[in-house]
């Protein structure tokens, strides 16, 4: 190699060196989730799972605003219409076909190598040794994968959200029209994601969710027990 080539090699090297490694990088999130993650953002390299697919969706919504490219795969009914409530830009975000079991691995392999976030859903009946490989590839590339649904990972998350209580807004003693519904969104994780933290949103009928501070979430309400937010929550809060 003959020498004036040197400062070439050492310029490309100078623009192309990150400017911090890809574990202490974060991909923007909206609210509540920037208060909840401990890195105010979706760590690069980590497993950060979602109860439902709203709640991934919301997760990752951000990130498609910011110029981030996402991918969906493993999931049946797409729900593409909630994605774009929920905030997200559609041109960047890919939904897979399911691929048969024996390929799923590799299928996701792929995908973490393309984009900056894949969702991967219960379809896919991932194996222990499987996700291992994924979650050590994860942080390799320093992509961001989300798991979304109860089944949909068969190893530990460094972070996980789902949804503790739901309140409908309006009913007052028996009578009134519903006004709104929120909900108290959980996370728990391990190492830096290890004390739980909570936070109410609001579903509303733009883009995204709205969260409220606690001290802000007195208000009337008929309250419910659910275990999930899904589509039909998000359709009902917007015809709210």
């Amino acid at each position: 190699m003959a020498p004036a080539s040197l400062p070439t090699l050492a310029q490309l090297a100078q623009r192309t060196r990150p400017l911090t490694r890809s574990d202490e990088q974060v991909l923007a999130v909206g609210a509540p989730f920037h208060e909840l993650l401990p890195w105010g953002g979706l760590r690069r390299g980590a497993t950060i799972g979602a109860a439902t697919r709203a709640l991934g969706f919301a997760l990752i919504a951000q990130a498609t605003q910011a110029g981030s490219w996402a991918a969906m795969v493993g999931v049946p009914s797409a729900g593409l219409a909630a994605a774009a409530e929920l905030g997200v830009v559609l041109d960047r975000f890919a939904v897979v076909a399911t691929p048969p079991v024996d390929m799923a691995a590799t299928v996701v392999a792929a995908l973490v190598d393309a984009v900056d976030v894949v969702i991967i859903g219960t379809a896919l009946a991932l194996r222990p040794a499987d996700a291992r490989r994924l979650a050590a590839r994860v942080r390799e590339r320093g992509a961001v994968l989300v798991p979304v649904g109860d089944d949909a990972w068969p190893e530990g998350f460094d972070a996980r959200f789902r949804v503790g209580r739901s309140e409908w807004v309006g009913l007052e003693q028996g009578h009134g029209a519903l006004s709104g519904h929120r909900v108290e969104i959980e996370m728990e994780g391990r190492r830096a994601a290890a004390r739980p933290r909570q936070a109410w949103c609001w579903l509303q009928g733009g883009p995204g969710l709205r969260w409220t501070r606690s001290e802000d979430a007195s208000v009337d309400t008929a309250s419910i027990d659910v275990a999930s937010v899904d589509d039909a929550s998000v359709a009902v809060a917007r015809a709210g």
